[in-house]
């Protein structure tokens, strides 16, 4: 079988080179704006999780990257194996496991992504090999080391026990949730609240003291140059709706109404 002209994940490469990924977090059910998402960011989320997104759906937008230089993920609703299995079974290049508290979840996470005896993945990768352009012992080969699995921090539970999460071997980024997080100390929608910049300085620090890329959230520019000059390698700039709409408002700026 040929080489392939770029790289099987470019996250890997990217981050690997020290290279900061940006994405997007897909939740409207639609081909047609990952094909237009998929042409200018690293990486979209799939969300199963929030989005109203059925696996037949979500299999349409992850072929729907075939062609870009886009790295097709998955959010899923909760820290389950069978919730990652067909994801991954139908093309999904990692897996996005919300709410990881400790280092047992973690390590759940990690092993949810990988064949034995590395990991306990069931096989049945029918789908998979056509978008990873492989043969299926290729993609049987490769998968392992290919698959991202994505760890959200997004509890005050999940920032005092950081360092044991970070030292949980198979982890490949950490992203930290602000939204989630402040929603555990009872902080709801309160994004400048002393407490939770607190609490995400704290696991920041130890997302970065383990070596692991580290993920955000940047809704301006100056906000993800912020990011990247404190280390961060997996930006997010928004959902597809706020994007969205952020372009409607773009297009309305200066107009006179």
């Amino acid at each position: 079988m040929p080489v392939p002209a770029t790289p099987l994940n470019r996250l890997r490469q990217l981050w690997s080179e020290g290279r900061p990924a940006f994405g997007a977090i897909a939740t409207i059910p639609s081909v047609q704006m990952v094909q237009i998402m998929a042409r200018s960011l690293d990486w979209i989320i799939v969300d199963l999780e929030h989005g109203p997104i059925g696996l037949t759906e979500a299999h349409a937008m992850i072929a729907a990257t075939a062609g870009t230089p886009c790295t097709p993920l998955v959010r899923i609703a909760a820290n389950e194996p069978w919730l990652a299995k067909a994801p991954m079974d139908i093309g999904a290049f990692g897996i996005n496991f919300p709410m990881i508290t400790n280092r047992s979840e973690a390590e759940k996470a990690a092993r949810s992504v990988r064949y034995p005896p590395r990991g306990d993945r069931l096989w049945g990768p029918f789908h998979a090999p056509f978008r990873w352009g492989q043969s299926m012992p290729d993609y049987m080969a490769s998968a392992d080391d290919e698959m991202i699995c994505m760890i959200t921090i997004e509890h005050v539970d999940a920032v005092n026990r950081i360092d044991e999460i970070m030292a949980t071997p198979g982890i490949d980024v950490a992203v930290i949730g602000p939204g989630d997080l402040a929603t555990s100390i009872n902080k709801r929608g309160q994004m400048d609240d002393p407490e939770l910049l607190e609490l995400v300085a704290r696991a920041e620090a130890g997302i970065l003291r383990s070596g692991v890329p580290i993920g955000g959230v940047a809704r301006t520019a100056d906000q993800a140059n912020a990011l990247i000059d404190r280390g961060y390698r997996a930006i997010a700039l928004g959902f597809d709706w706020s994007l969205f709409q952020r372009g409607i408002m773009a297009a309305f700026d200066g107009i006179k109404r």
